[in-house]
């Protein structure tokens, strides 16, 4: 095996659209060795790291050569590290070693330093060039082998590991510059909370009057921040429909009779489905149950102005669902999920709890072909599997909020990787299945769920929500409510 030594790489550099994966296999496994083990080295090792931009220094744990270690050891560089508690579920080799595939999918992470590369064993090594084939990360090994013997045994670990493309850097200097410079800007410590304007008690007016209760009722700051509220939930579905339903309703069928007006027409199934999944991505993130009322009643008067009647039910705040019983995804929330659940089908159920807000047997039933490709769906067919043998009634639809879409996708690539499953089998089947590990998970996850603190045996109210096709005159409405006395457009 060949060892050429690469040129030290250049102090600051124009940033560049990331390679592709089989791109980034073109490229050598670097292999860096610091004869003096130097402490500058190590230092320099870990100031390049930035998970948070694709780039992580693994420091393998000591005294160890267990392959499942190994692969702790790389969460833990990536930010997920609960599996130091002692009480934590921990994960065996082929699971940990596919959660760190599935995070690098997902995560987007390009390249890593594993630091004591001379320590590791083949197996070690082996699983690293597994990684390594099914990613594309580019793979730098660091290792301290003052003598020539120890030099000649580590390439002949690599050549059995089947690393056999390796680019060798000797010399401290050398190793600095291929290490590269430190990262700037890293963040070192959660997120912080996320804050969002208290909405007052709303009025329990329906749709018609409910705007203009709220302008006689409360004071210009919080009528302000209501209208806005609601302003963007008509928008919304102003928005929506234009894009989404045809411009001429379904004829009515013709009733004997003169002058009587046609009957509503109701949505059908792939309408339905439409509209739950509409509701649902317009209140997931909804800080507050009034911040939700206030967009579904503007979503409403939306839904009136193109002749569509939008009925939700009239107890809205005690149902449970999207941004009623759901925790808004916030990126301290998501740094707590990813931290304290290495393992991506337990950060994606507790996601997952949080963004539908619905009823765990509901979410149990959570099937991989339901997420859709991109991660941005969740469709759930209860009825389909509770009456076997029925016609299909329309699905249970949640929208994904975009901080949780990565770990979503890392759940279904973790469970199409394990052996012997199929699409149709249960995505969340190892964390709802037995009372004991459901708690395990939820202690381990240590965030409120307000869907089992408070729990709702009725439908979400997004799925209870109905609509019709009014068969009236459509007005000349402008894309603009009407305007208040004292409230600017």
């Amino acid at each position: 095996m060949t060892a050429p030594t690469l040129p030290p790489a250049p102090a600051s550099t124009p940033p560049a659209a990331p390679p592709s994966s089989a791109a980034r296999m073109a490229e050598p496994v670097r292999l860096l060795l610091d004869g003096d083990d130097d402490q500058a080295v190590h230092r320099a090792a870990y100031q390049w790291a930035d998970p948070a931009h694709g780039r992580i220094t693994v420091d393998p744990t000591p005294h160890t050569t267990s392959p499942a270690y190994l692969a702790l050891d790389v969460l833990r560089a990536m930010g997920r590290d609960t599996f130091a508690r002692p009480e934590a579920e921990r994960m065996s080799t082929d699971p940990a070693w596919r959660a760190v595939t599935c995070w690098t999918l997902a995560c987007g992470l390009d390249e890593v330093i594993v630091l004591r590369a001379h320590r590791l064993t083949t197996e070690r090594l082996r699983r690293l060039a597994a990684w390594r084939a099914d990613t594309g990360i580019r793979l730098t090994l660091l290792a301290h082998t003052p003598e020539q013997t120890d030099f000649q045994r580590l390439l002949e670990h690599l050549t059995v590991a089947g690393l056999v493309d390796v680019a060798t850097v000797r010399g401290t200097a050398a190793v600095l510059g291929a290490i590269g410079p430190a990262a700037t800007g890293r963040r070192s410590s959660p997120p912080p909370h996320d804050h969002a304007h208290h909405l007052p008690t709303l009025p329990r007016s329906g749709a018609a009057a409910f705007r203009a209760d709220c302008w006689r009722r409360q004071n210009a700051t919080d009528f302000a921040h209501t209208d806005g509220q609601y302003r963007a939930g008509y928008a919304a579905a102003r928005t929506w429909l234009a894009r989404t339903l045809p411009l001429q309703p379904p004829r009515p069928e013709v009733t004997e009779g003169a002058g009587h007006p046609a009957e509503p027409t109701p949505f059908n199934l792939q309408e339905t489905e439409a509209v739950r999944l509409f509701l649902a991505r317009l209140t997931v993130s909804s800080p507050s149950v009034q911040h939700t009322v206030a967009r579904v009643r503007g979503a409403q008067a939306g839904f009136l102005a193109r002749s569509l009647l939008l009925n939700v039910p009239d107890d809205l705040t005690s149902r449970a669902g999207p941004g009623i019983t759901t925790v808004s995804l916030t990126p301290r929330t998501v740094h707590t999920i990813t931290v304290r659940l290495p393992n991506p089908l337990r950060a994606a159920a507790v996601a997952a709890l949080l963004f539908t807000g619905t009823e765990k047997s509901l979410l149990s039933m959570t099937q991989t072909a339901s997420v859709d490709e991109d991660g941005t769906t969740v469709a759930i067919d209860r009825d389909s599997r509770i009456n076997i043998g029925e016609p299909p009634g329309p699905r249970h639809m949640y929208a994904v909020p975009s901080r949780a879409r990565a770990l979503l996708r890392a759940a279904v690539e973790f469970r199409r990787r394990t052996p012997r499953t199929a699409d149709n089998h249960g995505l969340f089947a190892n964390c709802f299945g037995t009372t004991p590990r459901f708690e395990a998970l939820i202690a381990d996850a240590g965030l409120p769920v307000p869907a089992l603190d408070h729990p709702h045996p009725e439908d979400d109210w997004h799925t209870a929500a109905r609509c019709w096709h009014l068969h009236t005159p459509q007005p000349p409405t402008p894309d603009a409510l009407p305007r208040l006395p004292g409230v600017h457009r």
